[in-house]
């Protein structure tokens, strides 16, 4: 009898969260507007490689509210089936993407590098990763992109509001910094962030003649080397690269 009693209660006790949680939820898309709990995050450092005592050697993940991440789910989800749809992704782009992963990434690569060394060509290969990547995003040149790609309305507004006035602190061992404002990136550990870094380096290798492969802002370069003309054109292709990364780093404070 106790146990009938307890499930029952627990059963009207979701229904009426998610009675409440829908009408949150259809309020923000409504209003293209994010409640401020949802904008706030505790980061935790997750180390990466090299000295412990280095700060650049950790990852920052974002833990955001729960209700949060549900409404992102859905705006995710909405972004995805747009993209997919009108096939907007550029195909060397392995990372966040449904049925593509690390090992098709380095599956369809080796095998452009073994196609030509099979037939003898000397092939050069270039292994990049832009710092800070998602962190270094420029949100309004983002939202332009989002834009382009198709993504307007109430989507992107929501968008625009979800990525304004973000705080986060820094939580290790239960110590906690000071909240800072961030007015750059798509937070690491939210569900849409990673869709949107996707969009916005889509048009990476525009311009570049070596064949590319991503995996989010991992970036590998592969280009057959005969002639010195070669070397300049893959020095180029660089060149276009790490002029894209300045202009990231430089943004944010434009």
């Amino acid at each position: 009898m106790y146990q009938q009693h307890r499930h029952y209660t627990g059963q009207e006790g979701k229904c009426e969260i998610a009675e409440l949680l829908t009408m949150v939820c259809n309020l923000s898309f409504k209003s293209a507007s994010v409640p401020n709990d949802w904008k706030i995050a505790n980061v935790t450092p997750i180390f990466k490689k090299g000295s412990r005592g280095d700060p650049s050697n950790y990852r920052l993940v974002s833990l955001t509210s729960v209700p949060g991440k549900l409404v992102e789910t859905i705006v995710k989800n909405e972004t995805v089936r747009h993209i997919e749809k009108h096939q907007l992704l550029c195909k060397s782009q392995h990372g966040f993407c449904k049925r593509r992963a690390c090992l098709t990434n380095l599956l369809e690569f080796f095998e452009g590098v073994n196609k030509h060394v099979d037939k003898g060509d000397p092939v050069d290969t270039v292994y990049l990763d832009f710092q800070k990547a998602f962190d270094k995003v420029p949100q309004q040149r983002l939202l332009h992109k989002l834009s382009g790609h198709g993504i307007r309305g109430k989507i992107v507004s929501w968008i625009e509001n979800w990525l304004k006035d973000k705080e986060q602190r820094v939580g290790i061992n239960g110590k906690f910094s000071e909240w800072r404002q961030l007015t750059s990136g798509v937070p690491q550990g939210s569900v849409l962030g990673p869709v949107l870094f996707n969009l916005f380096i889509n048009d990476l290798e525009k311009g570049v003649n070596s064949q590319v492969a991503k995996f989010a802002d991992n970036t590998k370069l592969l280009k057959i080397i005969k002639t010195k003309a070669d070397c300049e054109e893959l020095q180029k292709d660089l060149t276009k690269l790490s002029d894209l990364g300045n202009k990231m780093a430089n943004a944010i404070y434009c």
